[in-house]
């Protein structure tokens, strides 16, 4: 628990220190990653990886018997460096890629999806605090890869199989313009089982079909929810918007979930299961949790943890919202 906290302000302070060029320029950032090269995937179906860590008293599912692909899109932890996005070269930020939100993020699809990640240049840190500017053109050239990343997904992996779209964080920013520009208004959200795009602002206006889930089954939707502790008061809109999903009973209903509701939640340690540890609350679209998990209970924002807190109550939801689709 102590590690999680660690990784916390090691990423606020990274942050303080983040430094690149004051203009952004296209040409001077890092090379585009070939997506026919497998190195240039996290993750990929049927070979060893990140994203298959399950706890030990679970039995891996083969690839071969999932009827559906995950489509992950990872946060940043891209906080400092020369460019203003990331250098898909770097072995050290790859290993802590994998490591942290494609191990315990990604990986909690696994029993029911094919997981796909791909790398990808993301954005420094600091184009968060630039969005009028230089920022957004940095989220924009990083966006360019993961449109080029699922577009490659489809016409080589895919097949026409149900997919799932799963996000976090700047990988959230990215997948609400993956679902406006590809899924939306197109044939493929007639394959898309749900998107789960955590962390980051939804507005219902975005979209001109796509609408938020209503139900633990519903599909063809999406889920969204950014985690604060109950009380707490954030400041800015940017990690939530006008809808939020409580993924304790997902539903966006105001009433408080209990922690007898939490089918558990998982931080470092794949074999400590917190069970019936947490309790939720939608509150001006954004969820308030409590927890008696010492960290997390220190903790205003929960952002680190928004599928941490969560991991076993999506886990089976993804399996529910899979049958769904299936039977129609």
């Amino acid at each position: 628990m102590r590690s999680l906290y660690v990784f916390a302000i090691m990423l606020l302070v990274a942050a303080s220190n983040a430094q690149v060029p004051a203009v952004f320029n296209p040409n001077d950032q890092p090379t585009a990653p070939d997506y026919s090269l497998e190195k240039n995937w996290s993750s990929l179906p049927f070979r060893k990886d990140a994203a298959d860590k399950i706890p030990n008293d679970e039995k891996w599912v083969s690839d071969s018997l999932k009827q559906v692909d995950v489509f992950y899109i990872y946060p940043t932890l891209y906080m400092k460096g020369k460019t203003w996005n990331e250098d898909l070269s770097n072995i050290k930020l790859n290993k802590r890629i994998d490591s942290k939100p494609v191990q315990y993020q990604a990986s909690v699809f696994n029993a029911s999806c094919r997981v796909y990640v791909p790398r990808y240049r993301q954005a420094i840190i600091d184009a968060f605090y630039q969005m009028d500017g230089e920022g957004k053109k940095a989220l924009a050239f990083a966006y360019d890869d993961v449109k080029r990343a699922f577009q490659y997904y489809l016409d080589h992996y895919n097949h026409g199989r149900p997919f799932i779209i799963a996000s976090h964080s700047q990988g959230s920013h990215h997948a609400r313009r993956l679902l406006k520009e590809m899924i939306d208004s197109t044939n493929l959200r007639n394959r898309m089982v749900a998107a789960y795009v955590i962390g980051y602002a939804i507005d219902t206006t975005m979209y001109k079909v796509l609408e938020p889930c209503r139900n633990e089954s519903a599909t063809g939707c999406c889920i969204t929810w950014a985690s604060y502790k109950k009380g707490y008061t954030p400041d800015g809109l940017a990690l939530y918007g006008n809808v939020c999903i409580n993924p304790l009973t997902w539903t966006s209903s105001l009433d408080p979930a209990s922690k007898v509701c939490s089918k558990g939640a998982i931080l470092l340690n794949f074999n400590k299961k917190y069970m019936n540890n947490v309790c939720a609350e939608i509150h001006n679209n954004y969820l308030w949790v409590e927890s008696t998990i010492p960290i997390v209970s220190a903790m205003n924002v929960l952002h680190i943890a928004d599928y941490n807190l969560f991991w076993y109550d999506i886990r089976e939801n993804v399996k529910k919202r899979i049958d769904a689709f299936l039977k129609k």
